[in-house]
């Protein structure tokens, strides 16, 4: 049975609380943008982690992280491979 129901792929964010949201958004909004990766690999990766069967509420079941937190640091991989670190010497987009 196929469900008429749709998730609202704009922003991972949008399935877990509003406060909680909000103070991610500031902890990431505080982390160096020479640690962070650009705003289109930032959505690439979060995209990808929208199509993952491990994601809940924003949440990865594969580690426990939240993705959105850590999507935006280079140095951070998928623990599924599914995108990868990119090195502080390499300039990403």
């Amino acid at each position: 049975m196929t469900s008429s129901l749709r998730e609202c792929k704009a922003c991972i964010m949008a399935k877990i609380d509003a406060e909680f949201a909000a103070n991610l958004e500031q902890k990431i909004k505080h982390i160096d943008d020479e640690l962070k990766v650009d705003p289109s690999t930032y959505q690439e990766r979060m995209s990808i982690c929208e199509g993952c069967e491990k994601l809940i509420q924003g949440i990865c079941r594969a580690c426990g992280c939240y993705v959105e937190l850590r999507g935006v640091m280079r140095r951070n991989t998928c623990p599924y491979n599914k995108w990868v670190a990119i090195p502080e010497d390499v300039e990403d987009r």
